[in-house]
């Protein structure tokens, strides 16, 4: 895999002060603006390019709570752990990772302390959080002037959807970084009020296949309710990733890009596959491995580096960004340097 090139994302002090630079997890162009959102924030980025052809530098930070326009499961400045973005029409789509939580150890921890740690496990009820942002002029609002409203997925959720589920209900308790639940990439086609809407886990990988949800939101009195697809409020499918999860996904025409990497805290192998038609897929239960396309390999460090968000340039190359970047990335003050390969 040859990068083309480097683009610059600059961010606000503030930001730089919550590490949000060093934490990014999901990534989506659009128009001239880029959306970004870092694992350990409530908030979603907005980041605009000098030219949006081929851009080269994001600056312009603004940065947008996501409790100001729409209800979370946890408090407004708990973190939700955003980990995919998508845009599709007025709205702006956002997801959690909905996974539970193990205690870091560190070196400087005694072996008792470390062993208690890691048996403390956390359920992060605030990480469950799908849902679509209405955009008014590019800002984040609760209701646009043309009538478009934020709505979150309401009942439960998607998590307690899963409670009784034959496949991942076991997966549910278990850390993301331990291979249990752990959503990590969406994409949305379809016209406003006829979505379809993709999630892919990270997390678990079972028997060496990956997991992908496919959902129909529908909007009803401010908050979002799932369609049933074949009797079910979702529908499952399984794809051969050789192995791997699913970092994060995009949309390119009909069909979808998967960022594929392992499923626990390993550095690599790190691979975009291609998906052809599933934008447009009925509802299944098994996709093969040969229907998938192994577009191309992508770097990965050693204890850094770890490729988390995809996104599509308008020159058709693909955007990749990275959480715990290597220090080349990191040249300048408040800035992080993204890849940008050709498909």
């Amino acid at each position: 895999m040859n990068v083309a090139r480097t683009v610059r994302l600059t961010f606000t002090a503030g930001a730089v002060e919550s590490d949000t630079h060093v934490n990014l997890s999901a990534v989506r162009t659009d128009g001239e603006h880029l959306w970004i959102a870092g694992d350990e924030t409530a908030t979603v980025e907005r980041l605009t390019c000098d030219d949006p052809g081929k851009p080269t530098e994001y600056r312009e930070h603004v940065s947008f709570p996501l409790a100001d326009v729409v209800d979370l499961p946890g408090e407004a400045d708990e973190e939700v752990d955003v980990e995919g973005i998508s845009r599709n029409g007025p709205f702006l789509w956002v997801v959690g990772s909905h996974s539970a939580k193990r205690r870091k150890i560190k070196s400087h921890h005694s072996d008792a302390k470390a062993a208690k740690r890691l048996a403390s496990v956390s359920a992060e009820p605030s990480r469950r959080v799908l849902a679509r942002i209405a955009l008014s002029d590019d800002v984040p609002a609760e209701r646009t002037p043309e009538g478009a409203r934020s709505a979150g997925l309401g009942r439960g959720g998607l998590y307690a959807l899963l409670a009784d589920d034959d496949h991942l209900a076991p997966f549910l308790d278990i850390p993301g970084k331990d291979n249990g639940l752990d959503v990590e990439g969406i994409a949305v086609h379809g016209a406003p009020g006829e979505e379809r809407v993709y999630l892919g886990l990270r997390g678990p990988v079972l028997r060496g296949w990956a997991v992908v949800l496919l959902l129909e939101p529908r909007e009803e009195d401010g908050e979002l309710e799932l369609r049933k697809l074949n009797g079910h409020r979702y529908a499952k499918i399984f794809l051969d990733l050789d192995g791997l999860g699913i970092r994060d996904m995009c949309v390119h025409g009909d069909d979808l890009l998967l960022l594929a990497g392992p499923s626990m805290d390993l550095d690599g192998p790190v691979r975009v596959y291609r998906w052809p038609g599933a934008a447009t897929l009925a509802a299944a239960d098994v996709v093969h491995r040969g229907e998938l396309h192994r577009e191309l390999d992508l770097p990965h460090g050693e204890g850094d580096d770890h490729a988390e968000g995809i996104a599509l340039l308008p020159s058709g190359e693909l955007l990749v960004v990275y959480d715990s970047p290597a220090p080349h990335r990191l040249e300048e003050a408040g800035a992080v340097l993204a890849d940008v390969v050709p498909l």
